[in-house]
């Protein structure tokens, strides 16, 4: 009797980014894809989110191999930090493409993990790992060296999707393997688990081949300064851009670390032609006519310390942008991003850019697949179950009707939850118990589960500052022997701060006095004595709750 096959999310179900997937059989693991998302604005100091992956550190060395897709941040960006959490002895070969494989080098480099065995595998490659037979398959999408990855075991084959779009006309390479997903559609695909990115948009995507020409006319109708933001890992859309610039005469000049980083690894691996001559450094800029440039620049997501976040905001060390010039949007928001876009793109009509979105003009084409697409992906695969992935609830539910739609049984469509692991042998499939499961946060080098209490703390500071009340009192009986310091910081519309400052030294001395009256001399509890008073007579006075932080020094 064959054993049971076991599919658990960690990450991409619920919401968009931090994708990572754990497929077991026979006590084996193969990891499929290691992402992270960014931070929303409540997170306030935090860096990156990555997926909570304990249940791999207890099993580190059941883990076979970690597969990764392609290599956009929210499939691959968790890679240093999971490898690191692992451990030295734990540490498992990662296979992907040539480009894919490259970035994760680049990322171990950066994080000083040299010991990691690194796979390239070509599509329609087969590796043995274990119990599993894992195959990648060519798929397009928005960066070169995409795959879906089909891991068969005795019991069946799981295919896992990817990012992908049917596109019949890329700008780089064949279109996806049709002809490979049907042969294994006929074989007999036992999961199939795909992305809903997506699926709320009727139809088919445009191909990548359209954006080209409508780049190029919109160059043409620009006086000034271009400045294009787009992902960095975008390599077909930068190959875009450099082509149409050519066509008009400019130069093209890269900003931002990623963007140089991610294009030279495509250079070096023939995704990317630069012409002779073509590059600039940013510092080169200003020895050109403004209509004989083009700036390809990272911040399309409104990333706070992206390069067009800082032109902005007139922070960047070396491009201030100006009226006249125009900046083009060669992206869409991230579900979850649009408000720090929406903040950027208002910044620059501010210093008097010109802005052109996808919405002005088709200067975008998304690379994953729409519904017709999806439905297509359904029908060529022929899965005897579905459990969509990538994507918040609403777009796994709208997946979940296109598998119906196309004649599979509702009964076996699972829609899942991060943690919550999808257990199929030869009879059926049904979820099992959860997992442990969630998020855990990068602040500066560290990571590690950062406190509500934590972010609430932070969110207070942002908002509203702090009150620092630093009070000497006598060891034997608790009275003040020295007049309490009041510290100040960040406390917005503070115009009498001289005058509060001294009702709160006032407050600190009846909470003293009470406070030996009822004889309490503990530290902790005066603290607490404290900080209720004044946080009570602050409110009063300012209507507003900063943090108020007593401090209590025996003498």
């Amino acid at each position: 009797m064959t054993q049971a096959l076991r599919v658990l999310p960690l990450g991409g179900l619920g919401e968009i980014g931090k994708n990572m997937t754990v497929v077991e059989y026979g006590d084996r693991i193969v990891v499929v894809d290691v992402g992270l998302r960014f931070p929303t604005p409540e997170m306030v100091g935090i860096d990156l989110v990555l997926p909570d992956f304990a249940y791999l550190r207890e099993r580190a060395s059941d883990i076979e191999a970690i597969v990764v897709t392609h290599g956009h941040e929210d499939h691959l960006g968790a890679l240093p930090w999971v490898l690191r959490e692992l451990g030295e002895d734990h540490l498992p070969p990662v296979y992907g493409g040539p480009l894919t494989v490259a970035m994760a080098r680049s990322k171990l480099d950066e994080h000083r993990l040299r010991d990691v065995e690194l796979g390239d595998v070509d599509a329609g490659e087969t590796l043995e790992l274990g119990p599993f037979q894992v195959e990648l398959i060519h798929m397009t999408h928005s960066i070169p060296d995409s795959s879906a990855v089909a891991l068969t075991t005795e019991l069946g084959t799981v295919l896992i999707t990817g990012d992908y779009k049917f596109d019949q006309t890329p700008v780089d390479g064949p279109p996806a393997d049709v002809s490979r997903l049907a042969e294994l559609g006929r074989e007999g695909v036992l999961l199939l688990c795909g992305d809903s990115t997506n699926v709320d948009r009727e139809g088919f995507s445009p191909s990548e081949s359209v954006v080209g020409p409508h780049l190029e006319d919109v160059f043409a109708r620009c006086e000034g300064r271009i400045v294009v933001t787009s992902f960095a890992s975008n390599i077909h859309r930068v190959q875009q851009v450099v082509d149409a610039a050519q066509a008009l005469d400019r130069k093209v000049a890269l900003v931002g670390r990623s963007m140089r980083k991610n294009v030279g690894i495509g250079r070096n691996l023939g995704h990317i032609d630069l012409p002779e001559g073509q590059i600039v450094g940013p510092r080169e800029i200003g020895d050109f006519a403004d209509d004989r440039v083009v700036i390809i620049s990272t911040g399309s997501q409104g990333e706070p310390l992206s390069a067009l976040r800082r032109m902005a905001y007139r922070d960047h060390p070396q491009i201030e942008l100006k009226r006249g010039d125009t900046v083009v949007f060669s992206a869409t928001p991230i579900p979850g991003n649009e408000r720090a876009v929406n903040e950027t793109i208002d910044r620059l009509y501010h210093i008097g850019c010109d802005v052109i979105t996808p919405r002005e003009a088709p200067v975008h084409a998304s690379g994953h697949g729409y519904a017709e697409e999806v439905k297509l992906m359904l029908n060529l695969v022929k899965p005897r179950y579905v459990m969509p992935f990538h994507g918040d609830f609403k777009r796994l539910r709208l997946h979940a009707q296109l598998a119906e739609a196309v004649g599979i049984d509702p009964r076996s469509v699972f829609q899942g939850d991060n943690g919550l692991p999808l257990e199929i042998d030869e009879r059926r499939a049904r979820f099992g118990d959860p997992e442990e499961a969630g998020m855990i946060f990068v602040d500066g080098v560290e990571i590690g589960e950062i406190a509500d209490a934590a972010l609430r703390d932070r969110r207070m500071l942002s908002a509203d500052g702090i009150f620092i009340v630093v009070v000497t009192i006598a060891e034997q009986d608790g009275s003040s022997v020295a007049d309490p310091e009041v510290i100040l910081r960040g406390v917005p519309f503070l115009d009498q701060a001289d005058e509060l400052a001294e009702e709160i030294r006032t407050t600190v001395e009846e909470s003293l006095e009470r406070a030996a009256a009822e004889r309490i001399h503990d530290v902790d509890m005066l603290q607490q004595v404290l900080h209720d008073d004044l946080a009570k007579l602050v409110y009063d006075r300012l209507k507003r709750r900063p943090m108020v932080l007593p401090v209590v020094v025996e003498v």
